[in-house]
């Protein structure tokens, strides 16, 4: 068996060896490295690097598992040829469910004006609607007037885990109940269970964006604070199960994906923010003087 090594030793030996080696190392994972990379096997096959596997996702994996094994059990007592066919069964769910928690390393743009995608998925509407009514009156430029907004869906197959659609400040956060109908219908965005955040990055242009559960979706997972900073592509939360995110832009932003484009949580840029305002610092004795 091939020895393991950290990022940090390949980080190394790529110095020394040059960039090829550390692509054919890591798969050419865009220049960012996964968790934990393998050598590359003889013949210059790679192996696969180890999935990481959502923190949040365990409060599900171990109760799923532990339901399919006693399933499993008590099949072969009863009947051993329908007892291996449950077992098959249940591996398969089991491999799925672990699947679906999986939460791979993303190579975020360094773009300040940029708009990161929070999801994987594919967009499934480019319009402009009204801010959700629960954080709107928290954005007074913006207050009831449309603004874009970019739709992304997520169907049970893509990877759950939400992260920040840019650096800046987390404003409020407002959890709302619902409905949980099928999350591709319009009624979504206003009737489901929601979670809105609206933030403002760190040139003041504010952003909201919302984590909406849908017909499979139950339990909708969000870690952050009002008051705290965070960095584009920094993992927030999970929704479980199929769902919709909805990303609402600065007034003037450029939107750049279409309806149909598929998306990558923390990698793709739905869209470009307005330049920020320019700042002129006055040197303090300029003032005076001017004052004088």
């Amino acid at each position: 068996m091939g020895q393991v090594w950290s990022i940090r030793t390949l980080d190394r030996v790529a110095r020394m060896r040059g960039p090829d080696f550390r692509g054919a190392a890591c798969g050419k994972h865009g220049g960012k490295l996964p968790m934990i990379c393998r050598r590359p096997l003889k013949g210059g096959r790679e192996r696969p690097p180890l999935v990481r596997i959502a923190a949040d996702g365990w409060i599900v994996i171990v109760p799923f598992f532990a339901i399919a094994a006693g399933l499993s059990a008590i099949a072969l007592w009863l009947s051993t040829p329908v007892g291996w066919a449950v077992v098959a069964l249940m591996a398969v769910l089991c491999g799925w469910c672990l699947w679906f928690f999986r939460d791979p390393e993303r190579n975020t743009p360094k773009d300040a004006d940029a708009v990161i995608s929070p999801a994987d998925g594919v967009v499934i509407k480019v319009d402009h609607a009204p801010l959700p009514v629960e954080v709107s009156t928290f954005v007074p430029e913006v207050g009831s007037a449309p603004v874009q907004r970019v739709i992304i869906f997520l169907n049970v197959f893509n990877v759950h885990v939400n992260r920040a659609v840019a650096g800046g400040t987390i404003q409020k956060i407002r959890y709302t109940q619902g409905k949980f109908l099928t999350a591709s219908v319009d009624k979504a965005s206003t009737e489901n269970e929601r979670c809105a955040v609206l933030m403002r990055d760190r040139a003041g242009r504010p952003l909201v964006f919302s984590q909406i559960a849908g017909l499979v979706a139950r339990r909708i997972v969000n870690h952050l604070r009002e008051g705290q900073e965070v960095n584009a592509g920094d993992r927030y939360g999970l929704i479980r199960f199929g769902s919709r995110a909805e990303i609402f832009l600065p007034p003037g932003s450029t939107v750049i994906v279409k309806v149909g484009d598929k998306t990558l949580c923390g990698e793709t840029i739905l869209a470009r923010m307005p330049a920020a305002p320019a700042v002129t610092v006055v040197p303090s004795g300029a003032h005076a003087a001017t004052s004088a």
